[in-house]
């Protein structure tokens, strides 16, 4: 099989090898047990410093598409054990089939490589992606998204969006202190949606006031929620001294909840919480936000 990199684009030529190496594989170019060139004979081949070649075949060894035999060189394995899952090896072993058609019909790569970004670009987005700062939020974010949309949901700091790998399909979702931000880094063309925050008190509309002598514990996994809940409870009038505040990440967090008279928490920390016992989850999303994230994207299939 004859390896060739680019040297100009913006793939390193690590990446360009490990993935020549495995769609040839897939594609049988490479038969099981075939002995690969070795690390000093592919690197003067290529022009390209030993220890990248070196570097990647130790990423195929160790993702079990290669093997060493010491003495002897660098093989095939006769059988792939990629610790991947099987849907992504499948998807693997069909874009390997369609390069090798493109090949053997001759197209030039350029050509396929122009004609797969005109249909990639018109794709519809298939997931939303949450880009957030504070990690604790982010997974508050994520798990109302998901819950209230049912598709596919990823998460992100707001610098990681300017790469084009971590934005592609997606729609981008961030809260209106984020929104210009993100958006200052992406394309245009990249759907967006801004998330407006409920209020605490207005997440507590409709509820009965609560007793004097209610128990009421906050519990969740990101320190402003525990705050911000603490705050409010005290100025509608609950006594500081029936509130307990507890943070869901550290030991220990739920012994005695069954004591709550209310338990007050965000969606996330709810589906940790013990079975029977009285809950209130308070969302962040706004409603007129959760209704323009259900209409952008059709309901999952």
């Amino acid at each position: 099989m004859r390896f060739w990199i680019s040297k100009n684009g913006d793939v390193p030529i690590h990446d360009q090898l490990t993935t020549q190496i495995r769609l040839g594989i897939l594609s049988n170019d490479l038969k099981p047990r075939e002995k690969l060139p070795s690390t000093r004979e592919l690197a003067r081949r290529l022009k390209v410093h030993p220890n990248t070649i070196s570097s990647a075949y130790q990423e195929l060894v160790g993702r079990g598409w290669l093997e060493f035999r010491k003495g002897s060189g660098i093989y095939v394995r006769a059988v792939i054990d990629e610790q991947t899952n099987g849907t992504a090896l499948e998807l693997d072993r069909l874009i390997s089939k369609f390069f090798k058609a493109a090949r053997d019909a001759r197209y030039p790569l350029r050509e396929v490589q122009s004609r797969l970004k005109h249909f990639l670009d018109m794709q519809p987005p298939d997931h939303f992606l949450v880009a957030e700062q504070d990690e604790e939020l982010r997974h508050i974010l994520i798990a109302e998204v998901k819950d209230v949309t049912g598709w596919n949901v990823i998460g992100a700091s707001p610098d990681d969006c300017s790469n084009s790998n971590t934005i592609a399909g997606a729609v981008l979702v961030a809260t209106q202190y984020l929104a210009a931000h993100v958006k200052s880094i992406v394309p245009p063309t990249i759907p967006f949606v801004t998330l407006h925050t409920r209020s605490i008190p207005g997440s507590l509309q409709g509820e009965k006031r609560l007793p004097a002598d209610y128990l009421v514990t906050v519990v969740s996994g990101w320190s402003k929620f525990l705050q911000w809940a603490e705050t409010i409870l005290v100025a509608a009038g609950i006594d500081a001294n029936a509130i307990s505040v507890r943070d869901a990440k550290k030991p220990g967090w739920k012994r005695g909840l069954s004591q709550s008279s209310l338990i007050i928490t965000d969606l996330l920390t709810s589906s940790m919480l013990p079975q029977g016992i009285p809950v209130r989850v308070f969302r962040l999303i706004a409603d007129e936000s959760i209704d323009e994230l259900r209409n952008i994207l059709p309901p999952p299939v």
